[in-house]
């Protein structure tokens, strides 16, 4: 026996030394294929333990995170010995909130189970419930834990190898609006001190004079005093770039999903195609944690994720974007081609044939004026994914009632000790989706205050404390609060557009037969998504009447381009004399 308790620990002593993120498995009847198929794919990457049973899987469980290791997943068998997975993986976020849960299923239960895996999934019980591969190459088996692991990886866990760094002081208010940039971008990155020695070299190569924050982009050059907008440019081109003379089939304004459905479809059908977008492609569904309920994808999505897959794909096929300037006006073209128009940016302008506004909404100011001046220390208007790390153990309040605002909740709630959903309605299922609103109620460390606004805020240099107000009864409070998240409804900003692009009262963009009688052209609407301006579109939530959300936004980017055909024919058979 003393050479096994030798080897124990050794295996201790290893162990202790290996900071790879855990898989933990806690196993049945299937242990030797469920560990086999585990070590074969990420044992590289991964720290595969194991445990044999329902309490045993907790106890490692917890001993995991007492000895500060990054738990990844937890996949427990569908039966064991004391419970079943449903059962086990409920009680997993008391002990680590961030790993992600999968149930494993033999072929023989599944049919007996699924009515309650999926009541469970849809509970949040589980991530997701997956059948125990039967033989070699299960890809779908893989393809599920991937995607789970990607997603923790991106959201939770630090990247290793990285393309973009970031030398800032603590604190500073300007490198968190670029951290939040590139965590949307998808772009992975890391922050460093002026100390660090990794820093020296970026600082040297700024050259005397360069001004914090520093980045250096994964092209090499290094940014002094940037700005979200310039880092935007430097990662996939400036406007200055834009070739002179070139003339686009469609310029598409806005990167979100309706801009990036136009931008596939367009250059996937042989038009020349550009993309125009003042910040992170993907808008503000680029920033939400996870997307459950866009069509295709089972185990759900983060906006980061769609945005950067769409802008790879359309990119493939063409399309070209320029980021970090916001369009500035759009105007025809000059008399020998007045068919045209120009779209400006500051400094620079794309002559298109056609154009598609697609360029969304912001979120509503909260015009509280002791928690605006705190924008960025603790503030933040939209999810501000990368600062929900900062959130561990603290008190959070997300403002808004749609379904961003839930998603944001969900996510902050694992890292945080408590969130609080502050709404002027009198329930959440008035604006949020009933996954939503089922998802949060079984979140136990969310809270939701309805008929609640903030009335002050303030802090010494950030955000430490909140006055909310009770309207029915007018009675307002104090509390500490150390994040305030601001999903507030929906503005378009359509300021920019020329006089002839109605707007309804909300300013919204007009099209089709929405459009006031009077600017119908012969006494026919414009099309469907057309603009009183014929050769301008809108799609997405920029629209009067649209959905707002991603899924009807995609669709009416793709739903434009036998308008855009239609419009480019008529401008072929004129210039032709047809």
């Amino acid at each position: 026996m003393p050479g096994r308790a030798h080897s124990q620990s050794a295996a201790s002593t290893l162990s202790a030394m290996d900071d790879r993120p855990v898989i933990l498995l806690v196993v049945g009847e299937h242990a030797d294929v469920v560990e086999q198929e585990f070590r074969a794919r990420y044992d590289r990457d991964y720290r595969i333990e194991t445990a044999v049973g329902f309490d045993a899987g907790l106890d490692r469980a917890r001993e995991l995170v007492a000895d500060g290791a990054q738990i990844a997943m937890i996949a427990a068998e569908h039966h064991l010995d004391e419970g079943t997975s449903i059962e086990f993986l409920h009680h997993v976020p008391a002990i680590v909130a961030t790993a992600r849960r999968v149930a494993l299923v033999g072929f023989e239960d599944f049919a007996d189970a699924i009515g309650d895996l999926r009541a469970a999934a849809l509970r949040r019980d589980m991530d997701t419930f997956i059948l125990i591969p039967r033989g070699p190459r299960d890809e779908e088996f893989h393809t599920a834990l991937i995607e789970l692991l990607s997603e923790w990886g991106w959201s939770v866990g630090r990247p290793l190898v990285t393309v973009t760094d970031l030398v800032a002081e603590s604190g500073d208010r300007g490198a968190a609006a670029i951290r939040d940039l590139l965590e949307r971008l998808g772009i992975p990155h890391r922050v460093l001190a002026p100390g660090d020695d990794e820093a020296e070299e970026i600082v040297e190569a700024a050259g005397a004079g360069a001004e914090l924050p520093l980045v250096r982009a994964f092209t090499g050059r290094v940014l002094s005093a940037a700005t979200p907008a310039a880092v935007a440019e430097a990662m996939y081109g400036g406007f200055d770039t834009i070739p002179q003379g070139v003339i686009a089939d469609v310029a598409i304004v806005g990167a979100g999903p309706a801009g990036l459905a136009a931008a596939v479809y367009a250059a996937s059908e042989g038009l020349a195609t550009v993309v125009l977008e003042r910040d992170a492609i993907g808008g503000q569904a680029g920033s939400s944690s996870m997307i459950r309920n866009y069509l295709g994808f089972p185990r759900g999505i983060s906006g980061m994720r769609l945005a950067q897959r769409s802008r790879i794909q359309a990119g493939r096929f063409g399309a070209r974007f320029y980021t970090g300037r916001p369009a500035i006006s759009v105007a025809p073209g000059p008399a020998d081609e007045p068919e045209h128009q120009h779209v400006h940016v500051a400094g620079a302008q794309m002559c298109a044939r056609t154009v598609v506004l697609a360029t969304g909404v912001t979120y509503r100011r909260l015009g509280v004026p002791g928690v605006d001046d705190l924008v960025g220390a603790g503030v933040y208007y939209g999810a501000a994914t990368s600062m929900a790390r900062e959130m561990q153990d603290r008190d959070v309040y997300v403002v808004g009632g749609g379904n961003s605002a839930g998603q944001a909740a969900v996510h902050l709630a694992k890292f945080a000790g408590a969130v609080t959903i502050l709404v002027r309605r009198a329930a959440l299922a008035e604006t949020m989706s009933d996954y939503l609103v089922r998802e949060i109620a079984a979140t136990s460390n969310i809270q939701v205050r309805t008929r609640t606004v903030v009335a002050d805020g303030g802090g010494d240099g950030r955000l430490q404390w909140l006055r909310l107000e009770d309207l029915d009864t007018g009675e307002a409070g104090k509390t500490l609060a150390d994040g305030l998240f601001c999903l507030l409804g929906a503005e378009p900003d359509c300021s920019w557009l020329p006089d002839g692009v109605a707007l309804d009262e909300r300013g919204f963009v007009l099209t089709g037969r929405d459009v006031p009688r009077e600017a119908w052209i012969d006494g026919d609407p414009p099309a469907s998504l057309e603009t009183t301006v014929p050769g301008i579109f809108a799609v997405g939530d920029v629209r009067a009447g649209s959905m707002k959300r991603v899924a009807s936004a995609s669709g009416e980017g793709a739903s434009v381009l036998p308008l855009i055909h239609a419009h480019l024919e008529r401008l072929r058979a004129r210039e032709f004399g047809a």
